[in-house]
């Protein structure tokens, strides 16, 4: 189904279509001049063969045909030429384009290459919703919460384009990325609250798609791929004053997790070809970016096949005692290796990388990470639960003596390393003991920063097709309420150890709560509240200058709480140079 374009949006607006109108002629030979000559027939019959000639052709929907394709040979991306629409069609005109993005830092970076296309077709960007011609929501299908939450926003959002129907410019509403692939039907055709609908794949379609709904009909492209990794669209970045960035190098998933609804709204693994990140990554470092982020569904289960010197037949590592549901993969760029390249661009770049998955943690990364001092000390291991049992229904693929082995190994390599993670509450199946266990994790790893979620059942996914979603939602909401009370008092006893120490911290913009505080992030990734003022502009130097977002400043910690650390700031750095700058070691 992937190799055809939809053919009801084509042929049902006028814009696409010229109508040919087909006459059947009566005869009566009581009226004069009725008869319509053979000649007349025929001049009749050419003219229908000339608009019909004048249309889409077969092979203008069928991928592969010579003289209807350009190909990008880096990212195997196929642009096609329809040569029977006027590209005038697609052009945005100025019209201004306003984005609401919902989850996670993937939809983030979804956003800034949607909108890359569209400037690219002459649309504008506009931060106010009034002026707005498209609203585009680029959506989340992970919980049950997320999905609500853009119903009723849909509904607000309704209620504004029914009161602008009838202006010179009506608004045109959205969808994209997961909830447009996973309720594609509900919300064009039991809903009708949108006119669009594009899928994490179908970017690239955003001009075409804008365009059938300018002529007043749905348009849809919600087509999964095993190629599409946006290499070759440069991303339009919003961050704050060039502080921080998020660079997508994969997408997909492959791990089928039986809870996860992602495999099936953003298809399977593929990576983004090496080049092409350090290209971004160079790019940003320009810009004077000092934190970039990379990005993916399983950021670490990275495997570029695009350059032939690392297609061998070398399977790929995992973390000791993991498995996985798939055979193992052969050749590749791994994902140290690109980390490792990353990290040198820019020796003054902080470097992150979320959302990882344990299994692929091989001691070649945590070395790597050791020993490179701009790539953080700070992973994100999601646990999902504490209980052996409830990994194995969930398909994790380790138990609980595994995991805190990866723990242990991870705290051996990397000295002071912070740990996040996630959890589910009140998984199919799940006892009180298998809770009892969860929260004794919790305890035993000891993590400063957690998502913790209840779980609620998503269609498609192997639990749906399986296991019985038979903790009640009391249950579900009372054991979420005891995990987030044990992980807050780790917390608080992980942070209580920085005390003390001197932290490296990247000045992100003011406190929430005053302007006469400044915040930022430790390289565990706290959170660091800290007065504003003027302090030394080197450790050795005696003048002082004020504090601006993007730098880096040493902050003696002074106190702790499960959610930040407070201090005060001591002295600027330029560099990343670890000189003054320590760390205390979680026991």
């Amino acid at each position: 189904m992937k190799q055809f374009r939809n053919l009801t949006q084509l042929f049902s607006s006028p814009k696409f279509w010229t109508p040919v109108r087909c006459l059947q002629v009566r005869l009566c030979c009581n009226s004069t001049g009725s008869v319509v000559s053979a000649r007349e027939k025929r001049g009749r019959s050419d003219h229908f063969k000339t608009q019909i000639s004048s249309g889409p052709a077969f092979h203008d929907f069928i991928r592969g045909l010579t003289g209807h394709e350009t190909t990008s040979t880096s990212d195997k991306e196929v642009e096609y030429i329809h040569e029977y629409l006027s590209a005038d069609l697609e052009l945005g005109n100025a019209r201004k384009v306003y984005f609401e993005t919902y989850g996670c830092q993937m939809n983030v970076n979804d956003t800034d290459i949607a909108w890359s296309i569209l400037q690219r077709s002459g649309y504008q960007r506009t931060a106010q919703l009034r002026e707005a011609d498209v609203v585009l929501l680029v959506t989340c299908s992970i919980r049950e919460k997320a999905e609500q939450t853009i119903w009723n926003r849909l509904q607000e959002l309704t209620a504004m384009k029914n009161k602008r129907r009838r202006s010179p410019t009506p608004m045109k509403i959205g969808i994209l990325g997961c909830m447009a692939e996973r309720l594609k039907k509900e919300l064009l055709e039991r809903e009708k609250l949108v006119d669009v609908l594009a899928g994490p794949d179908a970017y690239r379609d955003l001009p075409r798609l804008l365009a059938v709904a300018e002529g007043g009909q749905q348009a849809s492209n919600v087509l999964l791929s095993l190629e599409e990794t946006y290499a070759d669209i440069m991303p339009v970045h919003h961050s704050p004053r060039g502080r921080s960035a998020f660079v997508s190098i994969m997408r997909g998933c492959d791990n089928m997790c039986t809870y996860c609804i992602v495999p099936f709204t953003r298809g399977r693994e593929r990576s983004r070809p090496a080049s092409s990140i350090l290209e971004e990554v160079r790019l940003l470092s320009n810009q004077g970016v000092k934190e970039v982020t990379l990005l993916g569904q399983n950021v670490n289960s990275y495997r570029d096949t695009s350059d032939e010197q690392f297609c061998g037949a070398i399977p790929t590592k995992l973390s000791r005692g993991f498995k996985t549901v798939y055979r193992p993969k052969l050749g590749g760029m791994r994902f140290s290796e690109l980390l490792d390249r990353v990290s040198q661009v820019d020796p003054n770049m902080r470097i992150r990388f979320t959302s990882p998955h344990p299994k692929d943690f091989p001691d070649e990364v945590l070395h790597l990470i050791a020993e490179r001092e701009n790539i953080c000390k700070q992973i994100h291991l999601p646990a999902q639960s504490g209980s052996s049992q409830v990994l194995k229904a969930m398909r994790r693929g380790y138990t609980r003596e595994t995991y805190l082995e990866l723990v242990q190994n991870i705290r051996n390599v990397i000295q002071g390393v912070s740990l996040s993670s996630d959890f589910i509450s009140g998984f199919c199946g799940e006892t009180e003991d298998d809770h009892r266990q969860t929260l004794s994790l919790i305890r035993e790893v000891g993590y400063n920063i957690g998502f913790l979620f209840a779980y609620s059942m998503r269609k498609k996914t192997h639990a749906s097709h399986n296991l019985q979603d038979d903790v009640p939602v009391d249950v579900k909401q009372r054991r979420l309420a005891e995990c987030i009370g044990v992980f807050r008092q780790e917390a608080a006893r992980v942070n209580a150890a920085l005390v003390g120490s001197t932290q490296l911290v990247l000045v992100e913009g003011e406190s929430k709560r005053s302007a006469k505080e400044l915040c930022g992030r430790t390289d565990g990734n706290m959170r660091v509240i800290f007065p504003r003022e003027d302090v030394a502009a080197h450790p050795a130097d005696s003048n002082s200058a004020a504090i601006n977002v993007g730098d880096y400043v040493l902050v003696k910690i002074t106190s702790a709480s499960s959610q930040s650390l407070r201090g005060q700031a001591l002295c600027q750095q330029a560099s990343l140079d670890p000189v003054g700058a320590s760390v205390q070691p979680f026991i």
